[in-house]
C-alpha cells in the first residue's frame, strides 16, 4: 500500500493497493517485472482479481473495527469490456462486506480512450455500485480533456512526467496548473504523482492540486500508514 496525501489536510487521505509478486527465492518482484508477461499470457484478469479481492478484504476488515479506510486499486485497460470482470467486482463487494464508496479503480487514460464507449459503460457501472473512479497518467494524450468531459471519473492522477521537474521547468507548472483549474471546474479531485522532495510539495499547494503520492509521502508497504 502507498498513501496519498490531502494537501490541505495534511493526513493521509486513502491508500493504493499496488501489486508485488515474490519469486521462488522469495524476491519481491515490481509490476515492471510481470505485468506485461500476465499480459501477454492473459493472466492478468486473474492477478486483477486477486489485488481487488484482497484490497475489499482489508477495507471491510478495517471497517469491523470502526476505522474507515479508503483504496484505490488498478485495472488493466485490457479488460474494460470485460462483464465478467464487472460481475465479480459487484459480487466481490457484497461477499466482503466492503463500503463501495471507499473504493477506487483506476484505469489508465490511454486505455480510456482506446475505446470511449467500453470504459465509460465500465465506469458508470461501477459508479452505480458506488465505487468512485480514477484516471491515471493524465496528460500523456494531446486530447487530455476533450475525455474528462465524456467520462465521470471522480480524480485525475497527473502523470509524473509532469511532476518530476516542476521546481525547475516552468512549462511543467504551467501544465499542472492547468489541468488542477479545469478538474476543479468539473468537480475532480487532482492527485499529483512521484512526488519527491518538499520543494516539489509546496509547489504543488501553491498550484491547488489536492492530493500528493509518491516516496516522500511514503514508500509502498505492507502496512498502512496512519
Amino acid at each position: 500500500f502507498q498513501p496519498i496525501l490531502d494537501l490541505k489536510t495534511g493526513t493521509v487521505h486513502h491508500s493504493e493497493a499496488l501489486a508485488r509478486m515474490k519469486d521462488e527465492s522469495g524476491t519481491i518482484l515490481s509490476p515492471g517485472d510481470f505485468i506485461e508477461t500476465a499480459e501477454m499470457f492473459g493472466l492478468i484478469n486473474a492477478v486483477d482479481r486477486v489485488i481487488a479481492r484482497k484490497t475489499m478484504e482489508k477495507q471491510a476488515a478495517a471497517g469491523r473495527k470502526g476505522a474507515r479506510l479508503s483504496f484505490s486499486m488498478n485495472l488493466s485497460g485490457k479488460e474494460l469490456g470485460d462483464e465478467e470482470l464487472l460481475t465479480f467486482l459487484k459480487q466481490a463487494i457484497i461477499e466482503t462486506g466492503a463500503d463501495p464508496a471507499q473504493l477506487v479503480f483506476e484505469i489508465t487514460e490511454t486505455a480510456a480512450v482506446r475505446d470511449l464507449d467500453q470504459a465509460r459503460h465500465f465506469i458508470n457501472s461501477l459508479k452505480e455500485a458506488g465505487c468512485r473512479f480514477s484516471l491515471d497518467d493524465f496528460g500523456v494524450g494531446f486530447t487530455s480533456f476533450v475525455y474528462l468531459r465524456e467520462l465521470s471519473v471522480d480524480y485525475i492522477k497527473i502523470d509524473g512526467s509532469f511532476i518530476r521537474n516542476l521546481a525547475v521547468s516552468n512549462n511543467d507548472r504551467l501544465f499542472v496548473r492547468a489541468i488542477t483549474d479545469v478538474a476543479r471546474g468539473m468537480g475532480i479531485k487532482t492527485i499529483a504523482e512521484f512526488v519527491e522532495t518538499e520543494e516539489v510539495l509546496g509547489l504543488l499547494r501553491q498550484l491547488g492540486v489536492d492530493y500528493a503520492q509518491g516516496y516522500l509521502v511514503g514508500v509502498p508497504a505492507t502496512e498502512l500508514l496512519p
